[in-house]
């Protein structure tokens, strides 16, 4: 969980971040976690707007989705209650899509946040991270948009199968990364031989478990830019996100002759909330 105090003029006042996310409290806790980072920096009735999985099914109010095609910004946000008076808290709104079905939250406000910083931009948004998101953008609205599991399948194959036992848990090879993506870009159908190979490959040949980090990273990656091609080929693209995860998918496009620009994460969803905020201001 992460908060900032803003000024009237959408100046940052300060910033906090918590590990009392969503998956560390229940519904009746949000409150307490909430105040516990920001009740020293609040003395007044004072608006919160909020976005992300605080509005799922498991947050502290599930709010509605709007269903695509629609605005990047959701009308109609959730109002959970509060027992502390200075709080007013407002839930951004998710974004659904029926056919094939696929839901967003929090992504919705980065996107809102780069749309207010390039008017009239049309394309394909990638906003990386452990559920990835590819979306596609005409006219100011989300036309339709696909999840990829990428960063999650990342976690569970290298903590929690077989692979464990050839991959290092951190460090880095660029060369290593290359490879796998190029092979799964090539033939993606390959996908689950390949992964084994790398524990084959460490047994028979003592491979180096770092290099295989990055070959696994490439593997996942190169299957998920495959996947996606229908959205990004020939599109104007931006990559949404901060570090080495968003630029490993700019310079990964960039191998296939699609140039991506890379956006800090934490700015635009700032752009995004203010764009929620003024708003509710009317």
């Amino acid at each position: 969980m992460r908060a900032w105090a803003m000024s009237a003029s959408n100046d940052v006042l300060c910033a906090t971040r918590s590990g009392q996310g969503m998956s560390q409290i229940n519904r009746d806790q949000f409150e307490t976690a909430l105040l516990d980072m920001i009740g020293h920096t609040i003395a007044g009735p004072t608006e919160v707007v909020a976005c992300g999985m605080v509005g799922s099914r498991e947050g502290w109010v599930e709010a509605p989705y709007d269903t695509v095609p629609c605005p990047t910004m959701p009308a109609g946000f959730a109002e959970p209650k509060t027992t502390d008076p200075r709080l007013q808290v407002f839930v951004i709104p998710g974004i659904r899509q029926d056919s094939p079905p696929d839901v967003m939250r929090g992504e919705e406000t980065q996107i809102t946040g780069f749309l207010a910083r390039n008017p009239n931009w049309d394309g394909v948004i990638c906003l990386p991270g452990t559920h990835t998101k590819w979306v596609h953008i005409s006219a100011n609205e989300v036309v339709s948009f696909q999840t990829f599991m990428t960063g999650e399948l990342f976690a569970a194959l290298s903590q929690g199968t077989v692979l464990r036992h050839a991959v290092a848990q951190d460090g880095w090879d660029d060369a290593a990364f290359h490879d796998g993506l190029d092979q799964s870009l090539s033939r993606p159908e390959r996908l689950a031989s390949r992964l084994f190979t790398l524990r084959a490959d460490r047994l028979l040949n003592n491979a180096d478990p770092v290099a295989a980090r990055a070959h696994l990273s490439g593997l996942l990656i190169g299957a998920e830019l495959a996947g996606a091609k229908p959205y990004w080929l020939g599109q104007q693209i931006a990559v949404i996100g901060e570090g080495k995860l968003a630029k490993l998918y700019v310079d990964a496009l960039a191998t296939q002759a699609a140039p991506a620009v890379q956006v800090n994460a934490t700015e635009i969803t700032l752009a995004g909330l203010t764009v929620a905020h003024n708003r509710l201001r009317g």
